[in-house]
């Protein structure tokens, strides 16, 4: 019986377990929505939690101890100068979960997890992918018009049935 076993063991070894955590609760700081499994997003939600109050708590202290958890200094700066600060007074639930399909190889169920009020800063990163995505497909159109270009007269005379066999003669 799992009488007061509390936490989801996900299939790994202890430490391999925390470091799982750790890297996706660092992910999701750092870029405010990821796509992962169910279990998974379950599993992170309270280091979440526990991160973002420390964060709302803003000392040394607990900037010392986010740090300690987090893997890069980018989340942890992340973290206590813009998502703290937009949760307020808000008690906890800083998470939404959105449950998405099923993962192709083995059917695991998969969610997305994003930051509450992270939307704006969502939608501006789409936006940017979309404009630098139109910026490489611009720019490659460009570059395969040139190539044609370029082939265009060396093409031309072959495609005359003059060949260079004809032109010795």
């Amino acid at each position: 019986m799992r009488h007061l076993k509390a936490g989801k063991k996900l299939g790994r070894n202890t430490s391999h377990r925390r470091a799982l955590l750790r890297n996706l609760v660092t992910s999701l700081i750092t870029e405010e929505r990821i796509e992962t499994t169910v279990p998974k997003a379950k599993a992170m939600r309270p280091q979440v939690e526990k991160m973002i109050t420390l964060g709302k708590r803003g000392d040394v202290a607990a900037r010392r101890l986010a740090a300690s958890y987090l893997m890069t200094r980018n989340a942890v700066d992340k973290l206590f100068d813009s998502i703290s600060p937009r949760m307020g007074d808000r008690e906890g639930g800083y998470l939404r979960i959105i449950r998405t399909g099923w993962q192709k190889g083995d059917g695991a169920e998969k969610a997305f997890v994003e930051l509450i009020g992270s939307e704006k800063v969502i939608a501006e990163k789409q936006a940017k992918r979309a404009e630098a995505r139109a910026k490489r497909r611009e720019e490659a159109k460009k570059a395969m018009e040139q190539a044609e270009a370029e082939a265009a007269p060396q093409g031309g005379e072959d495609a005359g049935g003059k060949g260079e066999k004809e032109e010795k003669e």
